[in-house]
């Protein structure tokens, strides 16, 4: 997908703020108790996303998430289907005050390549 420069040189800068995660630490940190947030639109929640993931979409991210996740603390790992929502909105999370809000590299889509056991 081609994105407008400013865009671009937005989700960059959230991506600069906040701490990536690989596709393949999803299961076991989510295992351990972080919490993966799909911020996707609702269409795109219900074609597919992470098992045992929250939805809360973009849009409505920072007005619900208190009331979704109200802990500062917990580990989430915000997902969209490549990078950069997910980066966005960890960055938004973290701006927010919560601590542990990361995004995992490559959303989705990386989460579903990686080889099944």
């Amino acid at each position: 997908m081609n994105y407008t420069s400013k865009f671009q040189q937005l989700a960059d800068r959230a991506r600069a703020q906040v701490e990536e995660v690989q596709p393949d630490q999803v299961d076991a940190l989510m295992a351990a108790g972080a919490v993966a947030l799909d911020i996707r639109d609702k269409e795109e929640h219900d074609i597919d996303h992470i098992a045992g993931s929250l939805h809360l979409s973009r849009g409505k991210l920072e007005m619900n998430v208190e009331g979704l996740i109200p802990d500062l603390q917990t580990p989430i790992l915000c997902y969209c289907n490549a990078i950069n929502r997910g980066a966005l909105s960890a960055a938004s999370l973290k701006a927010m005050g919560y601590s542990q809000a990361r995004f995992i590299t490559g959303g989705l889509k990386a989460y579903r390549a990686l080889p099944r056991g």
